[in-house]
């Protein structure tokens, strides 16, 4: 025998109270009385009464849905990151959607038109980036977007990100103290604003110390690209005496090649810093030295920055970034100036 739907209409007549203040009671940010929502809530839970979330945004005009879209899970900051956003969001009373898109181009654009159709209240996109016509069309549909982990400089839309021009040149500052000449860099996918900015800020402080950026390669964010990195790098006698990986992620796979590949010793033949500061790179495997995305603080901003566009429908964009510290470990020579 098929189960009879409980609707709000059984619940207001066991509470004895208007349908009203039963819709009131299940709504964040209406009024009801403490005596009326403690009637609805004892009915509900006696009848097995769930709320409709879509019905009552047809009818209220808000889905109080964020769409979050993520271009890949392999690098550990990410889910950590995205796990972050999604309680901050429902301490908030919102539902989060998560897509999952590639970087090929119009993937993205794609999938932010599909979420669109799910009448979501605000997006965050992290570790990718709209083109202008799609922010664009976010704009026109009142939908606010903001940037995790990644600017641009079309569309004009706000983002949040570490510093991470700063970022490079701290570790440019370290590796110079160390001692430091012959120095590698291995880059991430290049069309991200977060590998442009780091490398950006590395090599403009060599630049300014008088030293030449010795080698450099690319490892496109992933294993195997950093792992091939790191054998082209490394694998010849004039091979440099650091390297500083654009991510942490990358960093591992670099670290296993020279240890267990070359031949290697890290620190002692060569130093090794990566960036992002994720909870592997403070065992005693890697023991990496990198600087720390302060996540927390990211993850703080970005919520409030966009729920404040859906509440005020500011339209006006910005960007902001947030510094994080170099955090010293084993994995590179340290500077007196560092030590103890």
């Amino acid at each position: 025998m098929k189960a009879t739907r409980v609707t709000s209409a059984d619940v207001a007549v066991l509470a004895g109270v208007s349908r009203s203040a039963v819709s009131r009671t299940f709504t964040p940010g209406a009024s009801a009385s403490s005596v009326t929502a403690e009637k609805v809530r004892m009915a509900a839970a006696k009848l097995g009464y769930k709320p409709n979330s879509l019905a009552r945004a047809v009818v209220s005009g808000r889905s109080r849905i964020v769409g979050l879209v993520v271009a890949y899970l392999d690098n550990q900051f990410y889910p950590e990151a995205l796990e972050k956003l999604s309680v901050a969001l429902q301490e908030k009373g919102y539902h989060v959607l998560v897509f999952m898109a590639s970087q090929a181009a119009g993937n993205i654009d794609s999938v932010v038109e599909e979420i669109l159709a799910y009448q979501v209240e605000g997006l965050i996109l992290a570790s990718v980036a709209l083109s202008s016509d799609v922010a664009e069309r976010c704009r026109d549909v009142g939908v606010p977007v903001v940037l995790f982990n990644r600017s641009q400089d079309v569309g004009d839309v706000t983002a949040v990100t570490s510093a991470n021009v700063a970022g490079g040149r701290k570790v440019a500052d370290f590796l110079l103290a160390g001692g430091h000449r012959r120095i590698g860099y291995i880059a991430g996918w290049e069309g991200a604003s977060t590998q442009r900015d780091r490398e950006a800020g590395f090599v403009n402080r060599l630049t300014e110390a008088g030293v030449s950026l010795y080698a450099r390669e690319v490892g496109q964010f992933t294993l195997d690209g950093a792992a091939g990195a790191a054998q082209r790098m490394f694998d010849r006698p004039d091979r440099p005496e650091a390297v500083f990986v654009a991510n942490d992620h990358m960093a591992f796979a670099v670290m296993d090649v020279l240890r267990f590949q070359i031949g290697l010793t890290v620190p002692a033949n060569v130093s090794v810093v990566g960036y992002d500061d994720v909870p592997l790179s403070g065992w005693p495997t890697y023991d990496l030295t990198t600087v720390r995305q302060p996540a927390n603080r990211m993850v703080s901003e970005t919520v409030d920055i966009l729920l404040r566009q859906i509440s005020h429908r500011e339209s006006e964009s910005k960007r902001l970034e947030i510094e994080g510290p170099l955090i010293v470990r084993g994995s590179a020579r340290v500077p007196e100036r560092w030590a103890g």
